[in-house]
């Protein structure tokens, strides 16, 4: 690639098809394999009307499926006024990268209603979102084995109950209907654990990360996580979870920073996280906590740290502010929060970036977690709790006898204790996140790459490479 070619302002899935393009350079890969993955396989739009106080209103939405090299395809549905076709079609694309690299047997897909949530009632999403997800099945981009949505942007859990009972009310004989979604409430089909996934696996890969001293160094980065300063940009469903994980896996964090769209909060010496997050939990607003080091500026560029987490939208790291980041390691756990352009100067800065198809990957490998559990429509340890309790009982009991001494209670209970759904899930989850850390790790090492990003493409290039021909697509 010319690394003098000027790219102005580049569309969210060019800034996808560069980066990938950056890593294609850098190895060898089969011509037929990149030419399938160049372009989506298949995308819809979809106009629908709702009858809204008396008036008609026409919805437009939209799906789009990267590959079907494993089924079924995965991706979120986001609702916002912001919605359009590049997007989607480069979010399907990141799906696709992402579910390789943390090898969860799914194709990438993506999808979208164009909507602004404030301006109707809850009874009135529920019909329009009920519709979408009628239409969606129609056209087979809904469905337990070819296409599964999970939240995103502006859905949750909510929207995702009125998706099964859309998609039920016309697939009425499908006894895997509950499996047409994830993100479901756990009273419907849902798994302990899938809400704060996403966060939780960007606080694991940030642990992770610092589990390796070389690396560490490169990044100009104190040994010890505790001496180095974070700012966190983005308090949604991924960045709020993301600070109540890493205050619970790490509660000595030092998080300095805290940016919303309407302001931010900012104490160089560490925001006390325990008073914030009970705050904010009932709040829900960084304007109406009463902090003294509140201020209406909301700009990435101007708060430096040692670690930055942008967690909010795309492109928030841009051409235009890149130069003035300050910051040693940037983890990306929004999709696509820095451009090309942007990586390409951060990168020649020596900020060393961990990559968004890596870092919020946890969402898609608890979602998986849910599709199983509901495919098999049994709950992870439902049949071994009870057992490994009981005997773990006995065997604490052998050594107390054995031993004629007495095991504290505080430890006597955390050995028999049964793993639950959300252990499992937790266990799971860091699991795959550090696996994937590691194997991005030895590409990188392989083949002497200065970014995780070229290093984690690469990876699941590879992966995808060899599924492909493997399959003779």
């Amino acid at each position: 690639m010319n690394k003098n070619k000027t790219i102005p302002k580049p569309s969210f899935t060019e800034n996808v098809n560069f980066m990938v393009e950056r890593a294609v350079t850098s190895s060898r890969f089969n011509k037929n394999f990149l030419k399938v993955l160049s372009c989506n396989h298949s995308s819809i739009k979809i106009n629908f009307p709702i009858l809204i106080k008396n008036k008609t209103e026409i919805f437009t939405g939209w799906r789009s499926v990267h590959t079907l090299h494993k089924l079924p395809s995965k991706g979120g549905i986001r609702y916002s006024s912001q919605v359009d076709p590049n997007k989607i079609e480069a979010l399907a694309a990141l799906m696709t990268y992402k579910c390789a690299i943390v090898e969860v047997p799914f194709g990438g897909s993506k999808g979208g209603l164009k909507i602004d949530k404030s301006k109707y009632t809850n009874k009135d999403l529920e019909r329009i979102t009920r519709r979408f997800a009628i239409e969606l099945s129609k056209l087979g981009f809904l469905s337990p084995s070819t296409n599964v949505p999970a939240p995103d942007v502006g859905t949750s859990s909510k929207e995702m109950s009125w998706i099964v009972e859309g998609y039920k009310s016309i697939n009425p004989a499908d006894i895997n209907h509950i499996a047409c979604v994830t993100g479901k409430p756990v009273e419907i089909g849902g798994i302990n654990g899938r809400q704060e996934a996403t966060g939780r696996g960007v606080a694991e890969s940030l642990l992770e990360f610092f589990r390796h001293p070389k690396e560490i160094k490169k990044a100009k980065l104190n040994i010890n996580l505790f001496n180095n300063s974070i700012v966190i940009q983005g308090l949604g469903n991924v960045g709020f979870n993301f600070l109540k994980s890493i205050h619970k896996l790490y509660p000595k964090i030092k998080i300095i920073g805290l940016i919303e769209s309407n302001g931010s909060i900012y104490n160089k010496n560490g925001i006390n996280l325990k008073n914030f997050i009970k705050e904010f939990e009932k709040y829900k607003d960084i304007k109406k906590l009463n902090y003294k080091s509140y201020s209406e500026d909301n700009k990435i560029e101007n708060f430096p740290c040692d670690i930055l987490i942008p967690s909010a939208i795309e492109n928030v790291i841009n051409k235009k502010n890149v130069n003035k980041i300050k910051t040693k390691l940037i983890l990306e756990a929004a999709n696509g929060p820095i451009t090309f352009n942007a990586d390409e100067v951060l990168l020649r800065r020596g900020i060393v970036v961990i990559p968004d198809i890596f870092v919020n990957a946890g969402g898609v490998v608890v979602s998986y977690f849910e599709w199983v559990k509901n495919i098999s429509q049994i709950r992870f340890g439902r049949l071994r709790k009870r057992f490994e309790e009981e005997r773990e009982t006995s065997i604490v009991e052998s050594i107390e006898t054995i031993s004629n001494k007495k095991i504290p209670k505080y430890l006597k209970s955390k050995i028999i204790h049964g793993a639950s759904e959300l252990d499992y899930v937790n266990s799971g989850l860091q699991d795959a996140m550090r696996n994937a850390f590691q194997d991005i790790l030895e590409i990188k090492n392989k083949y002497k790459f200065k970014s995780y990003r070229d290093a984690a493409y690469t990876l699941s290039l590879k992966r995808l490479e060899k599924t492909h021909l493997d399959l003779g697509l």
